[in-house]
């Protein structure tokens, strides 16, 4: 990691030299950076640190903690990649104590190092709980400051350890679970009882699954019958997901700790699957007092070429015991899509989710549901329904929060370029809305909300922005504009070397309506002074650019090398309407592409400090598409380079890929059935055009977009002559997420655009790029 940030490296030298000698052997070991990440996850480097600005405040902020430790000179890949990266926090039940965790890559080590925090929220400092690297999902049990977390205790057994925020470094294993489990949720029963469900995999007799009591079989092959053949990036099997429960109980014992009764699947026997694959979780259930709350897919229809999913209610007698009835189907007449979100209301019988009207688009607007009780779910109310059936708010919230009064809803959806928090007073019937949702935050993106207490009514937000990787705030629903933030992990991206003076944003005339763009300068920005353009085209195509931190494609790593990036969020983007998103079907090459070359002549004509002589494009999934799409078009000879990152080449292949509701939906049917739209806007009809120099990168575990697609453009490209490259990673899927692999990634990427702009390439610390020199480019990654 980089150097120490003044104000805290400043603390005594005395203790470091104690500090020090007490771990003369790792010294001997290790660079100086890797002993301050040893160290800060040993719980010896702890303390406050300053934070230089807030997300919401007006007025200056506290003093606020923050786990990057040091200030660096320059955001490069390794620093974004290295950053510690924190989780949502969870406040306790008396709203003094949050939990969180926290993993950070070493790169010196080559290692993940994780830890499991305990943020005072009044002091705004953090300590260390558990920096065991098995252990993860903390969750407060409810009662004084004890809780629980996984624990992956070998063989492929989960452990459930009980610990206390009051006695730090006392544990003990409140049961075992036979398999991997995650996903975990917990209810306070009073009592001494805690009801327990979490996710993990079941054979189809419907036991628990353990991959490692596998049997090794004496071939691979595998056989199938119905789709899915393989999702995202595995092959499907038999084992299914599925929602198991159980209670904690307290002993009666003279020593009172919790033990875990016997196991129950929720779902044995019905044929469902839950939490929905690949990227269900947590939002896919909820219990209460009296059961549990799923979506799940209909078993009855094809998960490949359907969305539709449904909610499911189990009534339970007691957490310990088989179900009271068979799991009940809840259905809202008129909304045939897919379903998330499923919360109960504090009075434990009511419940909320979000549905999608139509089956097959995976992108259509999310209509929030109540129902009143789910026991007998006679009422159930379309809350801000329309006669028109578009709705009365044009936005697609994404997460839904009961207040703690249970008479309204706090609700996150885009807004945009945002991900905004926006609350809502509850009807009691369909007709009775007065008012539209009124937002609650104004910037960056929110990630997750939680009561600050079991009896406030304030707001615990946990968020990110374009240059700060996650910051912790409360909200007063009343005053939102008075919020206050408790932490920044980056010292609000001063840590990064980053400021909020480098975003802007910019709105631009293409055809009848405007399009929204982001736009990021580099820190050392110079006013007079010109800069080339990366300009960075996002996947989806139902998706956005949003005031919001990755560690994918994050903007201020390119503007940090020297480029001013501009982010469009064209036609079919998210956050601006249905209308916008839905108006890219049977439009993939059109309305989008035109937005881009309008945004293109904007910036050219009304941006005097950027060189759009010295111009490139990037873009991943449909972004990629875009790419090659641009290639064979014009707007292609006004880049010096361009980036493909698993893009389509050809549209029809789309038949290859996994989720096939997906095609059938954007080009009006399947392939036999709208051959023209399909082919109108496939990419590999003007490949005779092709002729700027592109990098493409593809990778083998992408079953969404398969590999064929990347190594067919790059044969192209050096069949006709075209200066190229193929970059690949075996173990990645549609996105590259291992820390040493981003690196290549990054390094690759940097490498090539910058050698096309008259930048610097990218340096790695022990090597020196040149152009010159193709091996050396090779050994430095």
């Amino acid at each position: 990691m980089s150097k120490k940030q003044s104000n805290y490296v400043g603390a005594s030298s005395s203790l470091i030299s104690t500090i020090v000698s007490s771990r003369i052997i790792i010294c001997q070991l290790l660079t100086l950076s890797s002993i301050f990440i040893a160290l800060y996850y040993a719980g010896l480097l702890e303390g406050p640190r300053f934070s230089l600005a807030s997300a919401f405040m007006t007025s200056p902020s506290p003093i606020t903690p923050s786990e990057i430790e040091t200030q660096t000179d320059s955001f490069t890949p390794k620093v974004l990649l290295s950053a510690p990266r924190r989780s949502a926090a969870l406040p306790n039940s008396n709203g003094s104590l949050a939990l969180y965790t926290v993993s950070t890559y070493s790169f010196e080590l080559h290692k993940k190092t994780s830890a499991i925090k305990l943020l005072d929220i009044e002091k705004s400092q953090s300590r260390l709980l558990t920096n065991d690297e098995k252990a993860s999902e903390p969750n407060w049990l409810g009662e004084g400051n004890e809780l629980v977390w996984l624990k992956e205790a070998g063989k492929g057994v989960t452990q459930i350890i009980h610990a206390d925020a009051d006695d730090i470094g006392t544990t003990y294993v409140i049961g075992e679970v036979n398999g991997p489990a995650s996903d975990v949720k917990l209810k306070n029963l009073g009592n001494g009882q805690v009801a327990i469900a979490f996710a993990a995999r079941a054979r189809p007799d419907g036991s628990l699954y353990n991959p490692e009591d596998q049997v090794k079989k004496h071939s691979s092959g595998r056989v199938y019958d119905s789709l899915f053949v393989r999702h995202w990036d595995k092959y499907e099997t038999p084992n299914k997901n599925s929602i198991w429960y159980g209670l904690l109980q307290r002993s009666s014992e003279s020593n009172s700790r919790f033990k875990l009764s016997t196991l129950t699947n929720a779902l044995k026997d019905t044929h469902l699957e839950a939490p929905i694959t690949p990227f269900g979780g947590t939002d896919n259930f909820d219990i209460s007092k009296i059961g549990i709350v799923l979506v799940a897919k209909d078993p009855t229809l094809n998960p490949a070429t359907n969305t539709k999913s449904n909610l499911y209610f189990l009534w339970l007698r007691s957490f310990s015991s088989p179900p009271l009835s068979k799991l009940q189907k809840i259905e809202v007449e008129g909304l045939e899509g897919a379903s998330t979100g499923p919360v109960f209301s504090p009075n434990g019988v009511g419940a909320a989710f979000l549905q999608m009207k139509k089956n097959g688009y995976e992108s259509d607007k999310n209509r929030i549901v109540y129902v009143l009780d789910v026991r007998n779910p006679s009422i159930i109310i379309e809350v801000l329904k329309s006669n028109d059936e578009k709705g009365l708010w044009d936005k697609s919230p994404t997460a839904i929060t009961w207040s703690q009064d249970g008479k309204s809803f706090y609700l996150q959806a885009e807004e945009e370029g945002k991900g905004l928090l926006f609350h809502l007073n509850l009807p009691t019937s369909s007709v009775d809305i007065v008012e539209l949702p009124r937002p609650l935050t104004s910037s960056g993106y929110i990630s997750d909300i939680r009561p600050l207490s079991e009896n406030s009514s304030l707001l615990f937000v946990s968020g990110s922005n374009l240059v700060d990787n996650s910051y912790y705030t409360i909200i007063d629903p009343t005053k939102p504009l008075e919020a206050k933030q408790v932490s920044s992990n980056s010292n609000n991206g001063a840590s990064f070397g980053l400021s909020k003076n480098q975003v802007s944003d910019i709105w631009y005339k293409s055809g009848d309506y405007k399009v929204h763009a982001w736009v990021v300068k580099p820190s050392n920005f110079t006013e007079g002074k010109k800069y080339p353009l990366a300009y960075l085209i996002h996947g989806g195509p139902q998706g956005a650019w949003e005031d919001q931190w990755s560690t994918r494609w994050n903007p201020a790593v390119f503007a940090e090398q020297g480029y001013v990036v501009i982010l469009p969020n064209p036609t079919g983007s998210t956050g601006y309407g249905q209308l916008f998103t839905d108006a890219i079907q049977n439009q993939w090459g059109g309305r989008p592409y035109e937005d881009l070359v309008n945004g293109y002549s904007f910036i050219k004509k009304n941006l005097d400090y950027v060189d759009t002589s010295r111009s490139v494009a990037l873009g991943a999934s449909y972004g990629g598409y875009m790419i090659n799409w641009i290639q064979g078009h014009p707007l292609g000879r006004e880049f010096k380079a361009l980036v493909c990152h698993d893009g389509v080449l050809s549209i029809p292949n789309q038949l290859s890929s996994d989720e096939l509701y997906f095609p059938n939906h954007e080009f009006g049917g399947p392939y036999w059935e709208a051959i023209e739209t399909w082919e109108k806007w496939n990419p590999v009809r003007y490949t005779a055009n092709w002729a700027t120099p592109e990098l493409v990168i593809h990778s083998e575990l992408d079953y969404r977009l398969t590999i064929a697609e990347g190594l067919g453009a790059f044969n192209i490209l050096q069949q006709r002559g075209v200066e190229s490259r193929f970059l690949t990673f075996p173990d990645e899927n549609h996105w590259v997420l291992k820390e040493e692999n981003s690196l290549v990634w990054h390094t690759v990427v940097l490498n090539f655009i910058n050698k096309f702009v008259g930048l610097p390439p990218y340096k790695e610390e022990n090597g020196n790029t040149k152009w010159e020199d193709k091996e050396e480019v090779r050994r430095a990654v």
